[in-house]
């Protein structure tokens, strides 16, 4: 019998791989998604609407047993504090911490149920350390690592396990964009830009989505059975320097 993987944000980048990937290892996968695919059941979710999130999810879990939640779902945001308007930084948070909050939530009566169940949380390695421009994105992807290690205290009684992806700098349409907007406003050369990001890393080069979907994949898997409350780092070394 097939496992059943809930993920947000999978239309595009990390979570398109992370679906594919389910898809590849037997799971059965549902996309929760503003944009359709044509991989996984696509379910059509604004993730910043907490009653649509947990009415898609409880209607999943009235057919199926959710084993796994990659909560993926999210937007990138480059401005210092001062830059940062309310509205923005409410946008950032309906986004990236509340669609995390709701999706988290709503499958947790399932997992409670057949006392089993395993949460990804794509977070960020700006949960572990700053970087410029970056205050509303930086302090989002903490709070997801907070999220992952309070559920993770939280539901070990249940066999629940929660744990938070930490990827760095990772080539996908969402880093295109960053560096398309950069370039747009600092007259950069994008192609020089684009090789600058690759020396920060000690691996000299960026990250892939499908390294990071291998990731969540383990995390879900029995191969992790004894992993929970941790923040598992993907960057190339980034966060070590």
């Amino acid at each position: 019998m097939k496992k059943v993987c809930v993920v947000t944000g999978g239309s595009s980048g990390i979570g398109l791989s992370i679906v594919k990937l389910f898809l590849n290892n037997n799971y059965h996968v549902f996309n929760l998604d503003r944009n359709p695919s044509n991989f996984g059941k696509f379910c059509y979710c604004d993730i910043t609407c907490h009653q649509q999130v947990t009415q898609i999810i409880t209607e999943i879990a009235e057919h199926h047993t959710i084993d796994v939640l990659v909560s993926n779902a999210g937007i990138h945001f480059s401005a210092n504090i001062e830059n940062t308007s309310e509205d923005d930084l409410i946008n950032v948070f309906n986004i990236n911490v509340k669609g995390a909050y709701s999706a988290v939530k709503a499958v947790l009566p399932s997992m409670k149920a057949q006392k089993n169940g395993a949460i990804v949380i794509i977070a960020s390695d700006q949960a572990l350390v700053a970087k410029h421009n970056s205050f509303a994105y930086n302090l989002s992807k903490s709070a997801l690592a907070s999220l992952a290690k309070t559920t993770a205290l939280d539901y070990a009684p249940f066999n629940i396990r929660a744990n938070a992806i930490c990827p760095g700098t990772i080539e996908t349409p969402l880093y295109h964009q960053a560096i398309n907007n950069y370039c747009e406003h600092s007259g950069a050369n994008k192609d020089l830009v684009h090789q600058e990001e690759a020396a920060l890393q000690p691996l000299n080069r960026l990250g892939q989505p499908e390294e990071v979907a291998q990731l969540a994949l383990f995390l879900a898997s029995d191969k992790a059975t004894f992993i929970t409350g941790s923040l598992q780092v993907i960057d190339g070394g980034y966060t070590v320097q």
